[in-house]
């Protein structure tokens, strides 16, 4: 089978296309990956070069040692996803020791993949891990109303989850664990990294001061409307607090703790706090 021809690389495309629609992805701003399930290697295994040099991924992340991703390239726009991806995308293999990478697919105009990527695979590590090898998808993207209440709210997850989720009924069931955050840092680097790593052995959700936001799913679906569900309950938290910077009404904590048992969720009691 083709590259092209194969679901995972149809489902990549549209969810890169539908956030370049969405406006998170100003000129080459924000990036994407997919660990690879291996029955879809050896779907596309025809395709695929192992011959190229291996390069440092710049961090170490042994427990994905041999996998492959389908990762989107640095420099390049989420916009011309959809119109070339063997240019704008690739797939790479990791090193047994999973300290480096070879690319066996795409990139064709030359470059490198995604300058996140030391963020995307401890990331995937941290996540597999976590999920029971569930998650597969990494995003990260500029949405402007999530960024915005980055100048406003204290950089703190029990504040930015509580506020969330008061703006609207179905985010505490859609990230019952809340949501993280970090305080600004170098973007491409280990640090930055790390830290969001250390964020997402809790929370599906890490969002990055003046920056953006950084999400973990087990499928594009499910990633993507994790990211869409976050941004759409920042839009409404940026319009009530244009209005006015004090709610007359709200989600309660005896609220919250009602939906949960209808839901079948589990809230942490730490974002239940009285205000």
């Amino acid at each position: 089978m083709k590259v092209l021809d194969a679901q995972f690389m149809k489902g990549f495309i549209r969810m890169a296309n539908d956030g370049w629609e969405q406006g998170w992805h100003e000129r080459n701003g924000g990036n994407l990956s997919y660990r690879i399930k291996k029955e879809e290697i050896e779907a596309v295994r025809g395709e695929l070069k192992a011959d190229a040099p291996w390069q440092p991924i710049g961090t170490s992340v042994p427990k994905l040692g041999g996998e492959y991703f389908l990762v989107t390239g640095s420099g390049k726009y989420f916009r011309n996803v959809i119109l070339d991806p063997e240019d704008t995308t690739a797939i790479i293999e990791l090193d047994a020791a999973g300290t480096q990478y070879r690319i066996c697919w795409g990139l064709a105009g030359g470059g490198r993949p995604t300058s996140e990527l030391p963020s995307h695979l401890m990331n995937h590590e941290v996540k597999m891990e976590a999920s029971g090898g569930k998650h597969r998808v990494i995003y990260h993207a500029h949405p402007a109303n999530v960024i915005a209440l980055t100048f406003v709210l204290p950089l703190k997850d029990e504040v930015f989850t509580r506020e969330l989720w008061e703006m609207a009924t179905e985010c505490p069931v859609v990230f019952p664990d809340g949501v993280g955050v970090v305080g600004w840092m170098v973007p491409g680097g280990r640090d930055i990294a790390v830290a969001t790593s250390a964020l997402m052995k809790k929370y599906d959700v890490a969002i990055w001061a003046h920056h953006g936001m950084f999400v973990s799913g087990e499928d594009f679906d499910l990633t993507f409307g994790l990211m869409h569900t976050v941004e759409k309950s920042a839009e409404i938290l940026v319009k009530v607090l244009s209005v006015r910077p004090d709610k007359l009404q709200t989600i309660t904590p005896q609220n919250f703790r009602d939906l949960a048992v209808d839901f079948k969720v589990t809230l942490p009691e730490k974002f239940l706090y009285e205000k």
